[in-house]
């Protein structure tokens, strides 16, 4: 079988099934594991994914208001490669692509493949999306060892956290400029990781709040999770975003519980790793808990004037 996923989280999902010598062709942000990153890329992104905040929020605001994609694809390359299958998303429209951007690739192919489309709002459905994918593929069997061994570690990080003293009050900013606080699958990881998420819902979709809301909730923890970002991008910005006078009075800043954490990796994809996700949130939430299998440079404090004066 010869796949196309245009959906990181897909490609992920691909390789631990054991299908990466299936996979044909990927999109430009599948770098996990690293040797999908060799793959043919077959979308581009119309915005810049490196603007900050505010300026890449004006350009997908542009494009959307326009109805215009914010993805292409290389319509001659998909053509070529003669996929049996393509895995994308609907979603998330400024995630990633979604089967309207494929719509005239797909005209154009002498014989269509067939159109694998997630929608997961929840960790359940993540894991449904899996066995969705094993079926498609004809390894339903190693989807269900792959969803039972994620359980499983899910399960060890309960056990875990028996020893977690408080359920802390966390605000997850999925977005710095303007602020959007984390949904769907997010609020379920807090939960699993012993905290109490202020405004996210789960299997809702995240939603803009203003930073005088975050000032009211006087959360204990801040987690930086900017989607598609990492830990140095997402510590830099929250470092240059400007705050109400009030925000430096805030119990996580005053403690220096504000983290930037690998959001591309371990929470923006809805994939395998959501589970490695939900184990760095427990060891930044209980750090009296003995948290295995926390990759170091996956999270940092971000330390601000307040916390340095304490």
């Amino acid at each position: 079988m010869r796949i196309v996923s245009l959906l990181p989280s897909a490609t992920e999902i691909l390789y631990a099934l054991g299908l990466g010598d299936s996979v044909v062709g990927v999109t430009h942000e599948c770098d996990f594991p690293p040797e999908a990153a060799g793959k043919p890329p077959l979308i581009r992104p119309r915005v810049d994914p490196s603007a900050p905040p505010a300026e890449l929020d004006r350009q997908v605001r542009e494009l959307v208001s326009r109805g215009e994609s914010l993805y292409a694809v290389n319509d001659a390359l998909l053509c070529s490669l003669e996929p049996d299958l393509i895995i994308t998303q609907d979603l998330c429209h400024v995630c990633a692509a979604s089967p309207d951007d494929l719509a005239t690739a797909l005209s154009r192919v002498a014989r269509p493949p067939k159109v694998l489309s997630l929608r997961p709002h929840t960790l359940s459905d993540v894991w449904s999306d899996i066995l969705r994918i094993g079926k498609a593929t004809g390894c339903s069997r190693e989807a269900e060892i792959l969803v039972q061994g994620l359980a499983v570690r899910l399960a060890g990080l309960e056990l875990s956290l028996a020893r977690a003293v408080s359920r802390p009050r966390v605000v997850c900013l999925e977005w710095l400029d303007p602020f959007y606080v984390g949904g769907h699958w997010v609020p379920k990881m807090v939960a699993l990781a012993g905290g109490v998420d202020l405004f996210g819902r789960e299997g809702q979709p995240s939603f803009r709040i203003t930073p005088e809301l975050v000032v009211e909730a006087r959360p204990d923890i801040i987690v930086v999770m900017q989607c598609g970002c990492g830990v140095a991008r997402n510590r830099e910005e929250y470092r240059r975003t400007e705050f109400p006078a009030a925000w430096k009075n805030l119990p996580a800043v005053e403690s220096g519980r504000i983290f930037a954490v690998d959001a591309n990796s371990y929470f923006s994809r809805s994939g395998p790793r959501l589970v490695q996700g939900v184990a760095i949130l427990a060891r930044l939430f209980h750090p009296e808990c003995a948290i295995p299998s926390v990759p170091e440079d996956s999270f940092s404090a971000i330390v601000t004037e307040s916390a340095a004066s304490a």
